[in-house]
Formats: C-alpha cells, structure tokens, sequence
C-alpha cells in the first residue's frame, strides 16, 4: 500500500509545483499588460495562449469593475484554494495511507 501513497504523494507535489508555474505565467501577464507589448513577440504570444483559456473563463463570469480587470486575481486566489484544499488533502491521505494502510 505504501507505493500507492508514494504515487498520491508524488502527484500531489506535481500538482502544487505545475499550479505554482501557472501563477507566474498570469502574473507576468498581468505585469506585461499593463505596458503596451509588441503582439507578434513569442513571449506575449504564448503568455496570451497559455492563460487566456483560464482568464477569458472568469471574466466572462465577472462584471468589468470600472477599467480594472480582476480576473487573474481570481484566478490567483482559485489556484491557491487548489493549492491548500486539494494538494492537501492528497498528502494527507497519502501519509494515512502509509501510516495505517486505509485510507
């Protein structure tokens, strides 16, 4: 049993390290929005690709709150709810499992 719970283990740590890259992706684009980037640049185009499926969800969900867009904020709070709630949880039944053998 305890290789299972070494796979939950290792899942969960991948799970919090590839949320954790995704957090700075939105937040360089956040940062990179702010300026006025040159669209045909590799580097803004994949920032744009890589998060626009994500953001363009939640802002549709969201009202446009006076020229400041909150979406990558949610966003944000969203991957460390995932983070705390989820990733947790995962290592938290990993350790039962090795502990007890049930999970």
């Amino acid at each position: 049993m305890f290789v299972f719970a070494n796979f939950i283990s290792a899942g969960a740590r991948v799970l919090d390290a590839l949320l954790t890259v995704y957090m700075y992706i939105i937040i360089a684009r956040a940062i990179v929005s702010w300026v006025n980037p040159d669209p045909y640049n590799p580097i803004v185009r994949f920032l744009y690709q890589a998060t626009e499926p994500v953001i363009g969800r939640v802002r549709r969900l969201l009202p446009f709150m006076g020229g400041l867009d909150v979406s990558p904020i949610v966003v944000i709070l969203a991957i460390y709810f995932i983070q705390w709630f989820v990733v947790s949880t995962l290592l938290d039944v990993a350790f039962k499992l090795k502990v007890t053998g049930t999970p």
